[in-house]
């Protein structure tokens, strides 16, 4: 049974070197069996060469899983996406060269091995043969290149592309080989080639422009998109060619239902097979259920408030100190999360690597006080706070929560929210059109390293349409950023990023909240199914009885 079984994170990433695992398994049931491989030029194993096994026998009863989540996908085109929730659907139809495991271990997916080339500040990847998209373009050196490229190409404003922005050439060295040409030292770039993301679209498809892309889509892995009605459900049929192990299940179905209490009720009718984000108060009683599972996951994804740091009141540091000190998250966490999250210490989940534990910001009414009083703001002045509902777990509950303990310190808080898709492309709106004062929203990290949790949210060239909504721009973090993220030395990466974690804490360009812990409802009859980490809800090798 899985109640209350805990996904423990082992290991950290380290520089180069990755490992794989061999053998299919729950963790990964989106690949065939895996061959070893290595980033590490005194490390380098011989890789299976051998072909993608033959598709397997569709199951003789048909069987459909249906996953009650609690936001719409964003977009058709993967490269474009920024939500896990997203992810989670399109990660399914499109794979990435690697796979980050629920270990936070690398393993070959679409590519075999990346190792070090001849020359400085190259890699060259080996890529898993015999492959095809679903529309029968060849997956290859050619198509790897074009999805690299794509992503960056500027005009096409990926929102990811930082992930690779060190990337100066992608060169086909033959069919099944990529070179990559880098403009310095980027240390987490193999991590960084498993993110979905980059994940691998049929060049055929990208040739066929953003309208295309945006509602159809063409990739190599074990689904096909079947039908997608807006804000209702995405509909997925298992693809009958996929080059690994078939999926058990015919159709999965993500169903849109965005209150928490009304996926309960759809889970215990057996209206939907799983449900997303259960409030922590309602687990024990889904759990007595013998009918339900609960899946507990500890999670890589903050919480947080970001600050406009250019707009009034938060553009003075001493403002938003004061918020951080007048909001009691660890009340939050005890009486809206049932301890079912942590209280953050840093602006990442501590499994990841580059973590620098911080002293928490205490409770402290005067000091909130005195503050706001040497910024000069006045007792009831209004500031609007944005946040989103049924994206993360009592998101709304805590939004009130806040606004209730900010009336405190003589702050009148306006809460105001929008439907998901609507609501990231509007909190992240370039200058001058940005209306945000503050606004809620999570970040995990799947890649497991600290460049992916501090530079794009807090290095000033991420400032919108980039990931650092709050416009937070402090020359010694970009520094500190950019050295860490080129620098082969994983010890001087820490140091680094201590440097620049200790400089933002104080800044205060968010209110610091909690990192969650996943709660996953799933009925009984339900095996197999895999809820990561990184909050990807992984389908395809679960199985209903």
């Amino acid at each position: 049974m899985r109640k209350n079984s805990l996904i423990t994170l082992l290991l950290l990433l380290g520089l180069l070197v990755f490992t794989a695992c061999s053998g299919g398994s729950a963790a990964d049931p989106t690949r065939a069996p895996a061959t070893v491989s290595s980033t590490s030029s005194d490390n380098t194993s011989q890789s299976d060469t051998s072909t993608p096994a033959e598709p397997t026998p569709a199951p003789t009863v048909p069987q459909k899983l249906t996953i009650a989540s609690g936001t719409d996908v964003e977009n058709m085109n993967v490269h474009l996406v920024t939500a896990s929730p997203s992810f989670s659907v399109l990660e399914h139809i499109y794979q990435t060269l690697f796979y980050m495991n629920t270990e936070g271990e690398l393993e070959p997916l679409l590519a075999e091995k990346i190792e070090p080339g001849d020359e400085p500040q190259t890699f060259i990847l080996t890529l898993r043969q015999g492959i095809q998209f679903s529309d029968g373009t060849p997956f290859n050196a050619e198509a790897v290149k074009a999805n690299l490229d794509w992503v960056l190409n500027t005009d096409n404003a990926a929102p990811f592309r930082f992930l690779i922005d060190r990337i100066q050439e992608v060169v086909v060295v033959d069919d099944y080989t990529v070179q990559i040409n880098l403009n310095s030292d980027f240390a987490p770039l193999a991590a960084h080639l498993s993110h979905g993301a980059l994940a691998m679209i049929s060049p055929a498809a990208l040739e066929q422009g953003s309208e295309f892309l945006a509602s159809n889509a063409i990739g190599t892995g074990p689904y096909l998109l079947s039908n997608w009605a807006r804000a209702e459900s995405v509909t997925l049929e298992r693809n009958p060619d996929y080059w690994g192990e078939a999926p058990k299940i015919d159709t999965l179905v993500f169903q849109v239902i965005t209150e928490d209490g009304a996926r309960l009720v759809a889970l215990e009718s057996g209206t939907v097979d799983i449900a997303v984000r259960v409030p922590p108060a309602e687990a024990a009683r889904l759990a007595a259920n013998p009918n339900i599972d609960i899946i507990t996951t500890p999670g890589l994804r903050t919480i947080y408030i970001f600050f406009n740091v250019t707009a009034e009141p938060f553009d003075d540091v001493r403002v938003r100190q004061a918020v951080n000190y007048a909001v009691d998250v660890q009340s939050i966490v005890t009486n809206l999360f049932d301890n079912a999250a942590l209280v953050s210490q840093a602006p990442f989940a501590s499994p990841i690597f580059g973590y620098s534990q911080q002293t928490p910001y205490a409770r402290d009414l005067d000091k909130a006080r005195e503050l706001l009083a040497e910024a000069g703001v006045a007792e009831g002045t209004t500031v609007v706070l944005y946040h989103p509902t049924g994206r993360y777990i009592q998101d709304a509950l805590v939004a009130d929560a806040i606004r209730a303990q900010l009336r405190e310190v003589g702050l009148n808080v306006e809460l105001r929210t929008l439907e998901w898709t609507q609501y990231v492309p509007f909190v992240r709106a370039e200058a001058p059109d940005n209306q945000v004062q503050f606004a809620m929203l999570g970040w995990g990290t799947p890649t497991m390293d600290a460049d992916y949790a501090l530079y794009a949210l807090f290095h000033s060239s991420q400032i919108p349409p980039g990931f650092n909504g709050a416009f937070y721009q402090n020359p010694e973090v970009d520094a500190l950023l950019d050295e860490a993220r080129t620098n082969p030395d994983p010890a001087a990466r820490e140091a680094a990023y201590a440097e620049a974690i200790a400089l933002i804490w104080n800044d205060a360009p968010w209110l610091f909240l909690y990192s969650e812990i996943q709660l996953t409802a799933v009925r009984t009859n339900v095996e197999g199914f895999v809820v990561h980490p990184n909050e990807r809800l992984i389908a395809t090798g679960a199985s209903k009885r």
